[in-house]
């Protein structure tokens, strides 16, 4: 036979990075491996699968469907894997954390040290998400649980069935500026022709394969983005933006005054937060997390007040 998973597996790296060097890293293999690999697959199947005239690899009409009918292969695969693994262990190999940004990751330490006292062998691999990429590598198989996220999500969420949602929480968001900023000193509410005006700082949805999402933003609104809450907060203490900032994140600026809340008339961003998983999975690890998370006090510590992680010389 001469299509391999592994073929497959070069073939969705190389396209998800972009470049056989990207992916040789991503795959820790040398990409001369990867270059022969590719060449061999395309000798047997008497076809080209990547125009290589660009800087970027670009996959040919037949590369492109060879990969999206691979992935399918792929992801089938993986869930096999996994089966079995779970069906000789009732244990996971390795439990795929997605977490928002929203939720710092030093929220989640007493969490691992608790699921430590567990000795389970399952190891944790944790990334962040973004909005619809949040929900991306749970869609795509790719993980087993994500940690914060809104049902603002693609469609295939709320119309599969394949997944399994819990209540994490409500957060209250308020738009904030930091005293420097214009809007500070203007008579509340704010309208949204005024706020559209000023630069927004928003926290850039980090999909990579599915369509991306906005969150506050309004139409025609020049906008700063940046990769974290963490982020957004720090451009808005330095005065280069307008936005909303959950509360539990603005409070210590608040009380010292280097942010200042504004009423609008604009609306909040979505306040309803939840963790999700595939309804498909049975794992003993991502049961824990599930039962561990419905807890009201790690629900409430996970969405509690953040310290500042800020210093400001005063």
């Amino acid at each position: 036979m001469n299509l391999t998973l592994e073929a497959l597996q070069i073939l969705d790296m190389i396209d998800r990075k972009g470049s056989f060097a990207a992916a040789a890293l991503s795959l820790d293999r040398v990409p001369s491996a990867l270059t022969y690999s590719v060449r061999k697959l395309e000798d047997d199947l008497d076809v080209l699968l990547f125009d290589r005239r660009g800087h970027r690899a670009q996959l040919t009409p037949a590369g492109v469907q060879l990969l999206n009918e691979g992935r399918h292969l792929l992801l089938a695969a993986s869930d096999l894997e996994q089966r079995v693994k779970r069906t000789a262990t009732g244990r996971e190999t390795e439990l795929h954390i997605v977490l928002n940004s929203l939720i710092p990751f030093s929220k989640m330490l007493p969490i691992i040290e608790a699921f430590d006292r567990e000795q389970s062998g399952t190891r944790l691999r944790f990334t962040p998400g973004v909005l619809t990429g949040a929900w991306e590598k749970l869609i795509e198989g790719r993980a087993n649980l994500v940690i914060g996220v809104t049902l603002d999500g693609p469609e295939i969420v709320r119309t599969s069935g394949r997944f399994q949602t819990h209540n994490l929480g409500m957060v209250d968001w308020i738009f904030a500026v930091a005293p420097n900023h214009p809007l500070a000193d203007v008579a509340e509410p704010l309208p949204a022709e005024l706020v559209r005006q000023h630069r927004a700082v928003a926290v850039g949805d980090n999909s990579q394969s599915l369509p991306t999402l906005t969150m506050g933003l309004l139409s025609g609104q020049e906008t700063l983005t940046v990769r974290s809450v963490a982020d957004k907060l720090t451009a808005q203490l330095a005065g280069l933006g307008c936005g909303h900032l959950p509360r539990i994140w603005a409070a210590p600026y608040l009380a010292s005054g280097e942010l200042i809340e504004k009423q609008t008339m604009a609306a909040k961003p979505n306040d309803h937060f939840l963790f999700a998983w595939p309804k498909a999975e049975q794992g003993k690890s991502l049961q824990w997390f599930v039962d561990y998370l419905s807890r009201p006090e790690i629900q409430e510590s996970l969405l509690g007040p953040v310290a500042p992680g800020r210093k400001t010389g005063k």
